[in-house]
């Protein structure tokens, strides 16, 4: 009964402290129906008001997200929030290369001066570049590792290719370990055949 009793004085007394911080000029208990009855509406109300303003802020950055004609969030904000949310794509992608953009780039301004910077189209241009290189390489290799009737590229297919294109022979001077000479015998060496294909007589 006792506990019943304190519980019952300590709900009154923290009513009573919830209508002095409300209305300040709550004398006693005397309309206390009238004022919970109050207190309970505008408390309502208040949670009917942030129900609101919740949808309306969901609302907000739906709308940001989709993005209009004006404004700096146009194409969905600077994290691309909402639903149409892009996957990340590498610049090799964008570029629609096979070697790699963002690393060339970097080796690119670990070799310039400190002074100096590198545009991000220099890294495509030398992407590519490398790429129709490379391609070209492989072909003519890959052709003649088909004369050989092989299914592997060696040193000595890469060699022939090579020195058998004239523009890439210009281009790639370099040795190439394990590629063997291209085969060639000099005129001065050749002896004079007869018609009838036997040595010439001296």
């Amino acid at each position: 009964m006792q506990k019943s009793k304190q519980t019952s004085d300590l709900k009154s007394c923290q009513e009573d402290m919830l209508l002095q911080l409300v209305y300040p000029n709550f004398k006693g208990r005397a309309n206390q129906n009238l004022s919970l009855s109050i207190l309970k509406l505008s408390i309502q109300q208040f949670q009917c008001l942030k129900i609101n303003q919740h949808q309306n802020g969901k609302s907000g950055i739906a709308k940001s997200a989709k993005g209009g004609k004006g404004g700096k969030g146009g194409k969905g904000g600077k994290f691309g929030q909402g639903k149409n949310k892009k996957a990340p794509q590498s610049r090799s992608l964008k570029a629609g290369l096979q070697f790699p953009v963002g690393r060339i780039h970097r080796y690119l301004k670990q070799r310039v001066s400190a002074k100096n910077r590198v545009g991000t189209t220099s890294a495509v241009y030398t992407s590519a570049i490398l790429e129709y290189l490379t391609a070209e390489v492989l072909e003519l290799a890959g052709n003649a590792s088909k004369d050989f009737k092989v299914r592997r590229i060696t040193p000595r297919h890469l060699q022939l290719a090579i020195r058998g294109d004239e523009e890439l022979d210009i281009l790639i001077r370099a040795t190439i370990a394990g590629g063997g000479v291209i085969p060639h015998i000099h005129k001065a060496l050749i002896g004079k055949q007869t018609p009838e294909g036997g040595l010439p007589k001296e």
